[in-house]
């Protein structure tokens, strides 16, 4: 055993100091990519027992006096979840949900304006792209993030079903300070189940979304009163079902779709 780890390192001992930065650069390379694979393959059976951002948020409200520390999650099948929560969060977060792949670009240029001209920040981001965030990636804005995101988005979009996306995302997302997945905060704000949420529940949990530490059904402004009554009279445009995308909506969209290099060109253009 001696003589095999003495061969080993001896092409090691004659590299220059150059040479095995960049080896030692390139495995790590090789390393992180081979994880991330295996992260999101583990993730087509597995929920992932912790999120960064759980991690986060329990040493902010361990240093933070004002704050509960409070932690409250239930993981749960996706049939364990209302379909009225399913399409309250797709017409409110992402209406494409169940047609693109990844990244609605066209909101994400809105987005870019937006933000440009101060006008208000918004993400452009998808359900899909919000998934990947939530379950690998720390919450921080920069671009070396972003990238990561982005990153997880395709393989995510690649490995797992759209139903199996929604599952983990309604599991792991954030509707409240210490309060993760859909049957925590059915429980927490209802006292049922998520699988009995009514149609005016599950809107108000869609409406939560965005800014979980500031919203919730406990305490409804008038502007959530009016998102939640917005996102309820979707309803009307038909259940989303996970199981069955429509194919000549699938046909119409794939044909004028843009892809995230086409935002990339649009972007550096500016």
């Amino acid at each position: 055993m001696k003589k095999i780890f003495h061969k080993l390192l001896k092409p090691w001992k004659t590299l220059g100091w150059g040479r095995k930065t960049l080896r030692v650069v390139w495995i790590t390379l090789v390393s992180l990519w081979l994880f991330s694979v295996l992260q999101v393959l583990l993730g087509i059976v597995f929920n992932p027992p912790l999120t960064p951002l759980m991690v986060q948020r329990f040493f902010q409200q361990l240093t933070d006096d004002e704050r509960t520390v409070r932690f409250e999650r239930d993981y749960v099948d996706i049939d364990d979840i209302s379909p009225n929560l399913v399409t309250a969060v797709v017409y409110s977060e992402d209406g494409l949900f169940m047609y693109h792949h990844g990244f609605d670009v066209k909101q994400m240029k809105i987005a870019f304006k937006e933000n440009k001209s101060g006008k208000r920040f918004r993400g452009g981001s998808t359900i899909s792209q919000q998934t990947a965030k939530n379950a690998f990636l720390p919450h921080t804005r920069n671009m070396l993030r972003k990238g990561a995101e982005a990153y997880y988005t395709m393989m995510i979009e690649t490995f797992w079903s759209k139903k199996r996306i929604m599952e983990v995302y309604l599991n792991i997302i954030e509707f409240g300070d210490g309060i993760y997945g859909a049957e925590a905060a059915a429980q927490h704000y209802f006292g049922h189940s998520a699988k009995t949420l009514s149609r005016n529940e599950a809107a108000q949990l869609a409406v939560t979304l965005p800014s979980p530490l500031k919203r919730n059904p406990s305490h409804s402004s008038p502007y959530f009163r009016r998102r939640t009554a917005d996102v309820r009279s979707r309803f009307a445009w038909g259940a989303v079902d996970l199981d069955n995308p429509n194919p000549k909506k699938q046909q119409r969209y794939d044909e004028k779709e843009e892809t995230l290099w086409d935002f990339m060109k649009w972007y550096y253009k500016k």
